[in-house]
């Protein structure tokens, strides 16, 4: 007779990298498991800088790892703070800091039936694709369970305008939101 084990409860695994499409992807990934009743797996893949061949080419990298990792565990730390306010996500679940390329780790952590993968699809530039490869896409093609391509949040877009027009020292057109904000009375 074999011992009886309760099926495994759904999860609703996230990635996690730190940034402000990481954070939409992880508050969208939350409302997702609450609404389920599924468990919130937020994971954090890390490599070591020039990724695993390099460190493995050279010995004394591997000295490093310990620090590496703890530093991704503080990205993880701070990323939950930022959207949870704190470490506790409120759902059960567990997080995760995993070594590896973000898509392949993420793929592998969401290897079950009936879990669903939350990744952030930030619009990107065509020196940012040809440099980097998306995480999402990767997801996409490879996972075995539902993927969800969460878009970056509206505030992303405004942010990134506003450090490309700081960049090039161009003024900033406050019009719009002083008006919001009700600075400027309303035209009559």
């Amino acid at each position: 007779m074999s011992e009886y084990r309760p099926p495994a409860a759904a999860r609703v695994v996230v990635g996690v990298s730190g940034s402000l499409g990481g954070a939409t992807a992880l508050s969208r990934a939350a409302v997702e498991a609450r609404r389920r009743g599924a468990e919130l797996w937020p994971v954090l893949a890390w490599e070591p800088p020039e990724g695993d061949l390099a460190a493995r080419r050279f010995p004394a990298a591997t000295a490093l790892v310990p620090e590496w990792e703890r530093l991704a565990r503080e990205r993880l730390v701070e990323a939950l703070r930022a959207v949870f306010g704190g470490t506790d996500t409120g759902q059960p679940g567990q997080a995760l800091v995993v070594r590896g390329a973000p898509g392949p780790a993420l793929v592998r952590t969401a290897s079950r039936e009936d879990d669903i993968l939350v990744v952030g699809a930030g619009r990107r530039g065509r020196l940012h694709r040809a440099l980097w490869p998306s995480v999402s896409r990767y997801c996409l093609a490879h996972a075995t369970c539902p993927v969800l391509a969460v878009p970056p949040s509206p505030l992303q877009a405004e942010l990134t305008a506003v450090h490309r027009r700081n960049a090039w020292r161009l003024r900033l057109n406050t019009g719009h939101l002083e008006r919001e904000l009700h600075m400027v009375p309303p035209e009559s």
